[in-house]
């Protein structure tokens, strides 16, 4: 998966795979977290919002199964 750098409050790096609708996300003490079910459009605005931490926040963090991968 392709991983966009970002610097959003503590996001450093997003990536999406729209096959398995899995958004991967990389914070700042470099934990990475995969969001299962995650639909094109929330990626879309996601990857586009001027205030990306806050978007993630109110519409993903607690919203989507989530699952540790580093």
């Amino acid at each position: 998966m392709d991983m966009k750098p970002v610097n959003a409050g503590k996001l450093r790096a997003i990536g999406f795979d729209a096959a398995a609708r899995v958004l991967r996300v990389e914070f700042d003490d470099r934990k990475v977290v995969e969001y299962a079910g995650v639909p094109q459009e929330t990626w879309r605005h996601l990857s586009t919002s001027g205030s990306m931490w806050s978007y993630f926040r109110d519409n993903i963090e607690d919203e989507y199964a989530a699952r540790r991968v580093k």
